[in-house]
């Protein structure tokens, strides 16, 4: 062929492309016919008309002879052996015929990549054409292990020549698709090519990413590129979910290679310059994924709604391997340093954009459960959340702080307090939070709040439910806790608005300062507190006592326990004054008790448990006599199957007795039963109990004058064993860091079993913290019918005693009189509650 026979070029139809064609149409495309019509004939195709006289024409043809060649080394390379020299000089002769066909189109590419403007619809065929070649070596590299059948030595320098060809014409073909065009009056087929494009593109990247770590962000860089270039056109034909999937998994893969080179470098104490590169290639790789994620889901958003699992997901899985979760590796602080501030503040550029998504927030803020590993960063999610919604505008605002029934969605308030209750070993342990991105590095608990104004806005918050919540509501104790923990953060500012708020001066205030630790409060407000609040709780004592109203029990409780609460705090002893009215209170608590005059109530324990902590305050002032009833008292009214809050308050107050002397009248009646309540109490199962024991037991050997007392204490060598190991501070059974926290873990586990049933008991259950409605009176019951049953009632009664008088008392009266005694303490338990 002359060279005159192809002068017309890219003015016009060159006089022998019909002859190319024909030779196109009618003959196998063969690698020298490629090189012929793309090298010598192509550059002086106009391009307009590429992509019909070229393209359409040559390459299904060259992608089907190149399938041909990858078929038929697959089908042969199992019998691939080193003594089989034939085979093996075939297979070798494929795999640089595959080279070639790869290099001929590289050079294609390169040459259409040289045209100044290039419009997609001109090479369509190209792109396409050239990702089926991409996608078919990339497939072969990777499979190569499986397809050699173990002899990959015999190829492997081939193979890798394949694989940087495949990776040179990718290059190219990204470079060629980074200056074509796609204009807004693209048509459907266009636009339909170019998503397949990306999509293809998408395909390559699962391939690719554990083979070449470079290969696989450049794709991905590329595939964000392109999405972001041609977002009006292709938006509404993206696989979003699929691309946000992808991401989310290459960041998770990427990030737990550099938590384990991290763990790695920590455990064998070096810090090897290669790993330690490799470390922050690694991290690195991170950031540019979770980058590449904050951008994509930026432009998307709308698009995004079945993505939502996945993002959660992911929050979830970093922050779960990563400290200070219990479930993350071990690693230096240089490593968490450099991982905070270079990957996971990139990634915490993702909540902002989720907030505004129904779906998000509904998943959020579901009951949904989660694995053991994923409480404490959904928890701190909510935190996180939390902090941002002031930011939202106020309808988004109010749909986070609203539940809603139809989607079964919490309000942040209480997705927040559930989810909280499920990390209790990360409270236990507990878990340290650092934000080191900050310049003073602060370091604090889990369980600690920010600012001091709104720590003090949640006590103001949690003192309102105290007061409102009912007495018998076991959610009060829950509250209270919180109550005093939070009150012991606020500053002295806050402290005096609350006492300003709440004065303990006022009756109504005692149920709430009796949960208060006054301790916390500064040296002149607390003795300000404590002399009013001493005051005022004796006062009500007084009155209730005196006047009788022993019905009251539940007020006496909370008059009594705010006066101990002021008597506990005060720095220095109470003086004579204090003294003689706490131990008038005493002398009226112990009439009542002796008398059996509170038997039948339901807070007969309270007060025995109150009365004996206040008789600790004042022991030294007691009567021998009295001090000898009290004793013999515990002795009786203290067993084994008692509540542990009575074990506690005995303890407390056998404490107090190694203080005092024991007159030598009472010796014999006293020492014996302070010996075997201590006996007791030291064996006793509850390890709360057992090491409350050792404490007190410890102390009171120190301080008594009565020595016998100890060795009558020990009355078996396993207690014998406990004492001497924990005066000695040795640990009976040492427990490690790692088996504490599998024990943490296990104990989690048993209060998620609980959780649940819990959950799913009350899950139709009102507001737990609004007080309980009374019971409205049945409409068949009328006054005259109670008035009617109390009169019958009473006459049988004085019927009763009337013939006590007369005749001798049967011997099962009395155990049927304990029954309606019984009968009628619930009847009146009953109708207080009403």
């Amino acid at each position: 062929m002359e060279p005159g026979d192809v002068s017309a070029g890219a003015a016009g139809r060159p006089a022998q492309t019909p002859h190319i064609l024909h030779v196109c149409t009618v003959t196998d495309c063969s690698l020298g016919l490629f090189k012929i019509v793309t090298e010598m004939f192509m550059p002086h195709i106009s391009i307009l008309e590429l992509e019909q006289d070229i393209f359409l024409q040559l390459l299904p043809k060259a992608i089907k002879h190149f399938h041909n060649l990858v078929f038929e080394i697959s089908s042969q390379a199992s019998q691939l052996s080193s003594q089989n020299t034939e085979l093996k000089n075939t297979l070798r002769n494929i795999l640089q015929d595959m080279a070639q066909w790869i290099e001929a189109l590289t050079a294609c590419v390169r040459y259409v990549c040289s045209i100044e403007e290039v419009d997609f619809k001109n090479i369509q065929s190209l792109p396409s054409s050239v990702l089926q070649v991409l996608i078919t070596t990339f497939t072969h590299c990777k499979d190569s292990d499986s397809v050699y059948c173990g002899r990959l030595h015999l190829v492997s320098d081939l193979l890798q020549s394949l694989f940087k060809e495949a990776v040179s014409l990718e290059k190219q073909l990204m470079e060629l698709l980074d200056k074509t065009t796609l204009n807004v009056s693209a048509s459907a087929k266009e636009i339909t090519g170019m998503v397949s494009v990306i999509h293809t593109f998408l395909d390559i990247c699962s391939l690719v990413s554990k083979m070449d770590h470079a290969l696989h962000a450049n794709t991905w860089k590329f595939i964000i590129k392109q999405t972001l270039k041609h977002h009006t056109l292709v938006k509404e034909q993206m696989r979003h979910d699929d691309i946000v999937s992808s991401l989310c998994d290459d960041i998770v893969l990427s990030f737990q290679t550099s938590i384990h080179l991290a763990e790695h470098m920590k455990l064998t104490g070096t810090q090897e310059t290669t790993d330690q590169r490799l470390f922050q290639k690694t991290l690195k790789l991170c950031r540019f994924f979770a980058n590449s994620l904050v951008h994509y889901t930026k432009e998307f958003m709308p698009f995004l709604e079945g993505s939502c699992v996945s993002l959660h997901q992911l929050y979830l899985q970093i922050h779960s391997l990563f400290p200070p979760s219990l479930f993350a590796v071990s690693m230096s602080d240089a490593h968490k340093h450099e991982i905070r501030s270079v990957f996971l503040v990139v990634l915490e550029a993702l909540i902002p954009q989720l907030l505004s998504s129904r779906l998000f927030m509904d998943l959020v803020l579901s009951e949904q459960e989660l694995p053991p590993e994923h409480h404490f960063t959904h928890c701190l999610l909510l935190i996180t959340i939390m902090n941002k919604l002031p930011s939202l505008p106020d309808e988004q605002q109010i749909l986070w702080c609203s539940s809603s029934k139809c989607t079964e969605r919490m309000s942040i308030f209480k997705a927040v307090l559930q989810r909280f209750a499920r990390c209790s070993a990360e409270v236990a342990f507990p878990v340290v939070l650092q934000d080191d991105l900050k310049k003073d590095q602060n370091r604090f608990t889990f369980y600690q709040y920010e600012t001091a104004e709104l720590c003090a806005h949640h006590v103001k918050i949690i003192t309102l439910l105290v007061k409102s919540s009912p007495n018998n509501a076991y959610q009060l104790a829950h509250l209270t806790i919180l109550l005093r923990r939070l009150f012991f953060l606020m500053d002295a500012d806050n402290q005096v608005e609350f006492v300003k708020l709440f004065p303990p001066t006022q009756a109504d205030n005692l149920s709430l300062w009796q949960h208060v630790s006054l301790s916390s409060l500064p040296s002149a407000l607390r003795s300000q507190v404590e002399t009013a609040l001493f005051t005022s709780a004796l006062s009500q004592s007084n009155n209730l006592l005196k006047g009788k109203h022993t019905q009251d029990i539940k007020q006496l409780n909370v008059s009594l326990s705010a006066m101990l609460a002021a008597c506990r705090c005060s720095e220095k002893s109470l003086d004579g004054q204090q003294q003689s009215c706490v131990m008038e209170i005493i002398l009226q608590l112990w009439s009542l008790l002796s008398m059996n005059q509170i038997s039948g109530q339901p807070s007969l324990l309270e007060i025995i448990c109150l009365f004996l902590d206040l008789f600790a305050l004042v022991i030294k002032q007691a009567e021998p006599s009295m001090l000898k009833q009290v004793v013999s008292f515990i002795s009786s009214f203290c067993q084994e199957d008692s509540p542990s809050h009575v074990k506690l308050t005995v303890l407390d107050f056998l404490s107090s007795l190694g203080k005092i002397v024991i007159p030598q009248e009472i010796q014999v009646a006293v020492l014996p039963n302070i010996s075997a309540l201590f006996s007791m109490l030291l064996a006793d199962k509850t390890w709360i109990i057992k090491q409350h024991a050792l404490e007190t037991f410890a102390l009171f050997a120190e301080e008594t004058s009565h020595e016998e007392i100890v060795p009558q204490s020990l009355n078996s060598e396993e207690t014998k064993t406990h004492v001497v190991c924990f005066l000695n501070q040795n640990i009976l059974h040492p427990e490690e860091d790692n088996r504490r926290l599998q024990r943490l873990k296990d104990e989690k586990q048993i209060l998620e079993t609980f959780f649940c049933k819990t959950t799913k008991e009350k899950k139709e259950e009102p507001n737990i913290l609004e007080p309980s409605a009374k019971r409205p009176r049945q409409a068949t019951v009328t006054d005259e019918e109670f008035d009617k049953h109390i009169k019958t009632t009473e006459k049988s009664l004085t019927l009763i005693h009337s013939l006590l008088q007369e005749s001798p008392l049967p011997h099962w009266l009395p155990e049927k009189l304990r029954s309606i005694q019984g009968l009628l303490a619930k009847i009146q338990k009953t109708a207080e509650k009403m």
